[in-house]
């Protein structure tokens, strides 16, 4: 078990884990016009790369593999890289410090995690403790919890998508306690991916709110209203996403959304501050409260975010602190609206985005075969409807062109189900947690992002691998 990331088997502890207290309000809040949010979404896959022969290379992290290889395209990256996924603690340290008020949401995969400490690098864990467990730094910065091994909602197997959402947390807990993790109440989904599929969404929420989260953050272009399936009315105030399945199940979550745009660039820059300065408060169901403008980005790639961000964020913090326009999180923000008066069980529904014209055939309640053969219908007709899930972007599918790989993963998945969950093996055995590992690794949005190719062949590998696992340990 030493050489496996700590994924499985304390789920019943999990489940125990308790909200801390609310913070008191914060004593400027009737004075706040706007606010500006920032989240750093870091990742770095783990791929069969650590020898020649790709089915005996061991497991390592993109990160070390290209500190191994600096004659591939972006290996001389890897020093900044690694400074990026330490340097935000130390900015916040230093800014508090100066007296100011910084803010930030971080998002970690547990896969880069994981390759962090299989390649030594215990200095960013260090620096990211600081600015997490008690103390006087922690109230600074917000963690979103995330799919473990970076798998893309929509088309991941649901049962699987659970145990990423459970790992992470896991991983989490022990890397940073359990009073840290039991603060964690947003998510952050990989690659912004949003189940549209009737009872895919609804199991991807159900999942988020099992395992204890309260918001969700939602790229703008995927969800629509209800009754006219127009984009929100008022995308920088929070909203609720209700997903119904073709079994009439209704499960629902606070949706924060994202803004489209140019993501490394506005982060980098800093622009949801400067949009932030031109709002003013909003009435939401009756209070008056301030605008929030919410951006997530990469917190290493490109040269805005390795370079501009840093004197950016300084700078920002700088000038906002103690303003009528503050960087806030999320979490602190929606604490806000609750202490003046908002109801967040009644915040304008969101569902996404197509599904309007699903429930005008598909009664909900009809059953999965109804609703089978009111999408094929919709598919035929085209006019842009898909069920594919929506993302950070228009021009990607996750499903087409990577069927090959689908089918991979889908095997894997379902002998999984056969030989662990069906058998009964608990999750605190190390066969459990080494085909889990495996499982988890091969679904990474990497593998099929980049499409054809050396990536696709370690998403292969890794299906491989946990299927053998499965025949011979099992």
């Amino acid at each position: 078990m030493n050489d496996l990331p700590p994924i499985s088997g304390a789920e019943a502890e999990l489940a125990q884990t308790r909200r801390p207290p609310e913070r008191a309000p914060r004593p400027d809040a009737a004075r706040i016009r706007s606010a500006a949010a920032i989240a750093l979404h870091m990742h770095q896959p783990l791929l069969p790369g650590g020898g020649e022969e790709l089915r005996s290379a061991r497991l390592i992290g993109n990160l070390e593999h290209m500190q191994q290889h600096p004659e591939q395209a972006d290996s001389h990256n890897a020093a900044v890289f690694h400074a990026c996924y330490r340097r935000i603690g130390e900015f916040v340290v230093q800014l508090l410090e100066e007296g100011r008020e910084p803010r930030v949401m971080l998002d970690y995969s547990g896969t880069l995690f994981e390759g962090l400490r299989r390649m030594g690098a215990q200095d960013v864990v260090e620096q990211l403790a600081r600015v997490t467990r008690p103390g006087p730094y922690q109230h600074a910065v917000e963690w979103l919890g995330s799919a473990w091994g970076h798998a893309v909602a929509p088309s991941t197997p649901v049962q699987d998508y659970r145990r990423h959402v459970l790992a992470w947390r896991q991983h989490f807990a022990v890397l940073f306690g359990l009073d840290a993790l039991g603060r964690v109440r947003g998510f952050s989904p990989a690659e912004m991916a949003l189940p549209n599929h009737p009872d895919v969404a609804y199991e991807f929420v159900k999942t988020l709110r099992e395992a204890g989260y309260e918001w969700l953050l939602v790229q703008e272009h995927t969800v629509e209203q209800p009754d006219s399936g127009a984009p929100a009315a008022h995308r920088h105030l929070p909203h609720r996403l209700v997903c119904t399945s073709s079994r009439g199940e209704t499960a629902s979550i606070i949706a924060i959304l994202k803004t489209q745009g140019s993501d490394t660039k506005l982060v980098g820059q800093m622009q949801p501050y400067y949009e932030a300065k031109g709002l003013q408060r909003s009435n939401l169901l009756g209070p008056s409260v301030p605008q929030l403008v919410t951006q997530i980005a990469d917190g290493e790639n490109g040269g805005v975010m390795m370079n501009e961000f840093p004197s950016k964020y300084f700078e920002v913090v700088r000038e906002a602190s103690g303003s009528d326009t503050p960087l806030l999180n999320v979490g602190e923000y929606l604490e806000m609206l609750r202490s003046a008066g908002v109801d967040l069980e009644r915040l304008p529904p969101l569902q996404p985005r197509w599904q309007r014209r699903i429930w005008e055939r598909c009664t909900p309640g009809a059953g999965p075969e109804r609703l089978r053969a009111v999408l094929a219908d919709l598919e035929r007709e085209g006019n842009g409807f898909h069920v594919e899930g929506g993302s950070w972007t228009n021009d990607i599918s996750w499903v087409k062109g990577y069927e090959g790989l689908l089918d991979d993963m889908q095997q894997a998945s379902a002998l999984f189900h056969e030989k662990a969950t069906l058998a009964g093996v608990s999750p605190q055995e190390p066969r459990y947690r080494n085909a889990l590992f495996h499982l988890l690794c091969s679904q990474t949005s990497c593998y099929r992002y980049w499409g054809e190719g050396r990536w696709t062949e370690y998403g292969r590998e890794l299906c491989r691998r946990t299927t053998e696992i499965l025949r011979h340990d099992f």
